[in-house]
């Protein structure tokens, strides 16, 4: 079994697109309308309009309703990526900050509530990095 990806299901498509672009740095791309990817080197983050959801699956999914579930993006420094998104309208929970077990993040919330978790991992000597 391969882990594909993690689908989030908005109230508001082109705004929630739009934040996870900025985000994240990957141009989205459109299948259909209301429904993109964002095609990262880990997972595909999948954003689909609350809309179409109820089209297909009446029910099944509902959007800005999730408290359990975190999005993660690991980088390589959380810092630069806290100034990138400084101007941004962004809300931010946690500021940078060392974690006990070694990284360092930061987490956001998204315009729907979905809690995002940035970090990056301690640098090992020799070890290759993640592009931001």
């Amino acid at each position: 079994m391969k882990f594909a990806s993690v689908r989030l299901v908005l109230h508001d498509f082109e705004c929630l697109l739009a934040y996870y672009t900025k985000l994240s740095g990957i141009e989205a791309v459109r299948l259909v309308e209301e429904f993109a990817e964002l095609r990262t080197d880990g997972a595909v983050l999948v954003i689909s309009s609350e809309r179409l959801i109820q089209q297909f699956n009446a029910g099944a999914a509902k959007a800005a309703a999730n408290r359990s579930a975190i999005m993660e993006f690991q980088v390589d420094d959380v810092d630069s990526v806290c100034v990138r998104l400084s101007d941004a309208a962004v809300e931010f929970v946690m500021m940078p900050t060392l974690m006990p077990w070694g990284n360092r993040s930061m987490l956001l919330r998204d315009p729907d509530g979905n809690l995002v978790n940035v970090f990056s991992k301690p640098k090992m000597q020799g070890e290759g990095s993640v592009s931001t």
